[in-house]
């Protein structure tokens, strides 16, 4: 999108915005089905957590994509955007018995990452078949904070529980006709990747009944112009070859899956904010936006770097801001960064605004959360309107003293 776009947009919908491309979203389906080709049956599964706009979801439903939900409701805006019940999976953590039977009585297909949860859900229904999530203790991601491989994570079924696991299978006589990972986010190293991969394989021979295998995701993408992203094409190529093995080997046919969130919908997207004023203390200029991490937190949760465009002046002479929010906590969406020079009134664009940043929105200090915006086909249309007074008020109830 360009900056003219993107400043119209701002123009018309006022700021702060959220704006996302339909484009890119699709060109990154695209790249990511054909870097697999060579897998007969491949099944993307969106990410719902990502961003779960209802537009937006049927805007990935339209590219053939499937659906990943980590929770009854995203279950219920998945099936209301047109996902049908046999192409959405569920993976939720820490989540009751009753959430879980809840989701299979809709024909969802159920991953549970819990022995305990496990055991429970096959002795009541043992003929609803189950994928099982695996916690392969690789870390294949590169941020700490996002990565879910480690030993003590709360995600997964340990690889070293594989007999407890096998034993309660064989006790409930239940179906596991499917089997997961998710190492993290941010995978840079495929090496890692596929190491991972193979302690996978291996939990994969242990049942005889299966459909798919899901890799789950965690795809880089690059968050500023010289970072670095998965070579999605490297490890289709590589992942493919060794999976086609596999399946020659299991003796007959899987589906491929994965569940990328990130991957599809972050670089589409770009939060806009209009520039308050500027503050100068004895060390420090401060460039303070009409936005707060009520909005975008990701950089004060995550310590995520997101480049940042003043898109108001692109031929200013850079110079080196602090750039601010105006909720009061501290909401530094960055230090020092070297943006050009911004002007009280100037709009500035942080890319890569399209996953895990509206989603994570609140009405803290009880601002409104932001419009959305779709471009699609070289025109804007609002597809979440701005929250009023009103919207803050319709939950609660007053009472007369």
């Amino acid at each position: 999108m360009t900056a003219e776009t993107l400043l119209q947009i701002a123009e018309t919908y006022k700021s702060p915005v959220y704006v996302y491309d339909a484009h890119k979203i699709e060109a990154q389906y695209n790249r990511l089905t054909a870097a697999f080709k060579e897998i007969s049956q491949l099944k993307i599964h969106y990410a719902a957590k990502a961003l779960t706009n209802i537009s937006i979801l049927k805007f990935i439903s339209k590219l053939g994509a499937a659906l990943d939900t980590v929770s009854i409701q995203e279950v219920q805006l998945g099936l209301k955007a047109g996902f049908t019940a046999e192409n959405i999976i569920y993976t939720p953590n820490g989540v009751s018995l009753r959430e879980l039977e809840s989701v299979a009585a809709l024909g969802v297909q159920i991953n549970i990452d819990n022995l305990e949860l496990l055991e429970q859900f096959g002795h009541k229904q043992p003929n609803t078949p189950v994928c099982i999530r695996i916690n392969p203790h690789i870390m294949a991601g590169g941020n700490s904070n996002i990565s879910v491989g480690h030993i003590d994570s709360k995600f997964g079924i340990s690889i070293h529980q594989m007999p407890l696991l096998l034993r309660i299978v064989e006790n409930t006589q239940m179906t596991i006709n499917g089997i997961h990972m998710h190492t993290g986010s941010d995978i840079l190293d495929i090496d890692v990747f596929l190491q991972a991969s193979e302690i996978l394989f291996a939990a994969a021979k242990q049942f005889k009944k299966l459909e798919f295998i899901d890799f789950g995701s965690g795809f880089k993408v690059p968050y500023t112009p010289d970072d670095f992203e998965t070579n999605i094409e490297e490890l289709g190529k590589k992942l493919s070859q060794r999976f086609n093995l596999f399946c020659e080997d299991y003796g007959k046919p899987l589906t491929l899956a994965f569940e990328p969130g990130k991957f599809l919908v972050s670089q589409s997207g770009y939060f806009l904010t209009q520039v308050n004023g500027i503050k100068q203390t004895t060390s420090t200029v401060f460039a303070q936006v009409d936005s707060g991490f009520n909005h975008f937190i990701r950089p004060m949760l995550y310590g995520a770097q997101h480049h940042i465009e003043n898109i108001s002046n692109p031929n200013g002479k850079p110079r080196f801001y602090s750039v601010v929010g105006y909720v009061c906590e501290t909401d530094t969406f960055a230090s020092n960064r070297r943006i050009n020079e911004i002007n009280e009134s100037d709009i500035l664009a942080f890319h890569n605004a399209g996953a895990y940043c509206f989603v994570m929105a609140s009405n803290y200090n009880s601002r409104y959360r932001p419009a959305e915006v779709l471009w699609y086909n070289k025109q804007n249309h609002l597809i979440r309107k701005r929250e009023t007074l009103e919207d803050l008020l319709t939950n609660q109830l007053v009472l007369n003293f």
